[in-house]
């Protein structure tokens, strides 16, 4: 009660008049923060509950916890196993939490001063949509990327793909893969090849390298070369294997798949098809594909190695860039599904699939929705005119 009466009583500094009205919409970021905001519109039926946006945006980045955390630790252990040397849980954990950290900092500190700083221009409220891309963003991109390498990514996903387009709700792209795809075709050498997935000491100010020169592939770098699909491992679905710092751990994004389902904040209709799509065309290239170990591989591995699982339930669900309408969100989710393991398949060069796959129909979802309202329209008009 104490923070609410002292919020009340500094308000008027930031009101029209005040001595730091200039900062009046970073006080009410703050604010609505904090508490959930007592204003209604002044007309129309309206039905209000205390779950607004920031609360919801609140209960992704909670579902994102597991998968953050495990990655921190994962980060550890890849370092650890690369040196050779033997350790407990909690040095682990510590060694990816101090290589991460930094990046979650830069990530937030970027992209917030650029939503403060348009909100202020334009007068207006600080929007809540960057609590999540803030979050996720550094946990789609190697723990080696350098600082300056994500700073410039994130100011450019948030002015091109965000705030030109009006800010939280008006992007048609999602702001976190913008970033992912900035860095991949700009500086493809820091989220690509071998050498970016294992981190060492002088990354996380540490010491000197105890690992220099060590390189590492991904389970999906080696399949795009490899003469066979590697064989399945359930290092897999724990997610002990090198990659992105959150797309690992098939356990840890199955639970916060979990409670954005029973929240209802993503939609199972997206996020089954996705895996829908995925699967039977990973099962049509296994048996009639070409002759490759990325072809080969079963359907179910696709799903545990790489961003796939990642994708498909934090990225793919996205409301603001995915389809709206209940029909789309099939047709929308099966297309992402289907296009990563075509574009795995068939593109050595590219082993991922899902960053380019979620963007292609991020553009398409309009689309989508087009043709799906016109076809219950005209459904309708046919019902009328018998």
């Amino acid at each position: 009660m104490s923070l609410r009466n002292y919020l009340d009583k500094i308000r008027p500094n930031f009101e029209e008049g005040g001595k730091l009205h200039a900062f009046r919409s970073v006080y009410e970021g703050f604010e609505s923060f904090l508490y959930v905001p007592n204003t209604t519109t002044g007309n129309g039926c309206n039905i209000r509950d205390a779950f607004d946006s920031k609360r919801m945006m609140i209960m992704v980045v909670i579902a994102l916890c597991p998968a953050l955390l495990f990655g921190m630790y994962n980060v550890g252990y890849q370092h650890f196993i690369a040196a050779g040397l033997a350790t407990e849980f909690w040095p682990m954990f510590w060694f990816g939490f101090l290589a991460v950290l930094p990046r979650i900092i830069v990530s937030y500190v970027v992209g917030l001063a650029i939503e403060f700083t348009v909100a202020q221009w334009k007068h207006e409220e600080i929007q809540e949509g960057y609590l999540v891309s803030g979050f996720i963003i550094p946990m789609i991109v190697p723990a080696t990327c350098p600082l300056w390498i994500l700073a410039i990514a994130v100011a450019f996903s948030v002015i091109f793909a965000k705030e030109i387009f009006g800010g939280t709700g008006m992007n048609f792209l999602n702001v976190a893969l913008i970033t992912r795809a900035f860095i991949f075709f700009a500086y493809p050498s820091v989220i690509s090849g071998d050498g970016v997935w294992v981190v060492d000491h002088a990354i996380c100010g540490l010491g000197s390298s105890a690992i220099d020169g060590f390189t590492q592939a991904t389970v999906l770098g080696t399949a795009s070369t490899a003469a066979a699909a590697p064989a399945f491992d359930w290092n897999m679905v724990w997610g002990f294997i090198p990659g992105s710092v959150g797309e690992t751990s098939v356990i840890a994004i199955a639970l916060g798949a979990l409670l954005l389902l029973y929240t209802g904040i993503a939609s199972w209709k997206t996020m089954l098809s996705v895996f829908v799509g995925g699967g039977l065309v990973a099962f049509i290239f296994n048996k009639v594909g070409p002759d490759s170990a990325m072809a080969a591989m079963p359907w179910y591995e696709h799903f545990v190695v790489g961003g796939f699982c990642f994708g498909a339930v934090f990225m793919a669900t996205d409301p603001v860039t995915s389809a709206r309408t209940e029909t789309g969100k099939f047709i929308y989710g099966f297309l992402i599904g289907a296009m990563a393991i075509t574009i795995r398949v068939m593109n050595p060069g590219y082993p991922e699939g899902m960053m380019l796959a979620i963007l292609l129909m991020n553009c398409f979802a309009p689309l989508i929705d087009y043709c799906v309202v016109q076809a219950n329209v005209n459904k309708r008009a046919k019902r009328v005119n018998k």
